[in-house]
Parts: structure tokens; C-alpha cells; sequence
């Protein structure tokens, strides 16, 4: 496995990251301009309503850009061009029945036609991968998983 593959995969990831801020940035920019003209028109019940609805919004794409900026940050403590025996947060690990990355959740993505599930070491899965090393074995599922290779 070349780390190619691994850098490939990187930046996807960063890639995955750019766009869901990109979407929460264009969301709030629409509220705010919805806010502005909702202070505009009549006053009443109904424009309570929907200053309220668009201010939950606005919380809510807050929530979102936390999310964002977690995810960032994880991604800048993936060192690349490290490799070792023993997974850890930046690991592309190859097992009998699925390929990781072990990173943020960004889902599935393909690589030299090969698939892999970018996840983050919070998720059940990444959970279960820290810390093992190539021919371990370990259960997910009711399925016996075992690890051929880590780079």
C-alpha cells in the first residue's frame, strides 16, 4: 500500500471538510439575510414565528461549524508520512472484509479502485482498530475481523 493511497485519502477528507463548511457558511449567509428581511416586514405572531424558526437555524448551523472545526482539527494531527505496526489516528488499515482510515467520518471513498470508510476513532469501529497491529483479530458485529495490513 503506498502512501499515496494514504495522502489520497487525506485529502478527501479535507476535501469532505471544505465542502460541508462551504454548504454551513451558505446557509447562515441565507438566514442572515432572511433575518434582515423578516425585521422588515409586518410585525405579529407570524413574524415571531419566523424570526424564532430562523434564529433556531442559525443555532443550529453554530452547532454544525463546532463540528466543522473539530473535524479540522483532528485532521491536523494526521501526520501522512508516518507509518507503524500499530494503528493509530491516520492509519489506512486493510482487514478481511473492509478497508479505514482512520481520521474523521467522512464515509466511503475510493481510491485506485479499491474502497475505504474514512472513519473516526470515535466511531464503535475506529474504536475496536486503535491499537492493534497486522494478524490481529477482533469481533464487530458478530463478524471476526482480522487486520492484513496497516500503513
Amino acid at each position: 500500500m503506498s502512501s499515496k493511497i494514504k495522502e489520497v485519502l487525506f485529502k478527501e477528507c479535507e476535501a469532505f471538510v471544505n465542502k460541508r463548511l462551504q454548504t454551513v457558511e451558505e446557509v447562515i449567509s441565507s438566514n442572515q439575510k432572511a433575518l434582515q428581511s423578516e425585521t422588515k416586514s409586518s410585525a405579529g405572531d407570524k413574524h415571531e414565528t419566523g424570526r424564532a424558526m430562523l434564529q433556531l437555524e442559525m443555532e443550529k448551523a453554530g452547532q454544525q461549524i463546532s463540528g466543522i472545526n473539530q473535524m479540522k482539527l483532528v485532521l491536523s494531527k494526521i501526520d501522512i508520512s508516518k507509518s507503524t505496526e500499530i494503528v493509530h489516528l491516520g492509519s489506512v488499515i486493510e482487514t478481511n472484509s473492509s478497508n479505514y482510515f482512520l481520521s474523521i467520518s467522512a464515509g466511503r471513498i475510493i481510491v485506485e479502485d479499491k474502497v475505504y470508510f474514512a472513519i473516526s476513532v470515535l466511531s464503535p469501529i475506529g474504536n475496536l482498530l486503535l491499537g492493534k497491529k497486522v494478524n490481529d483479530e477482533f469481533e464487530f458485529r458478530e463478524k471476526k475481523i482480522l487486520i492484513k495490513k496497516i500503513n
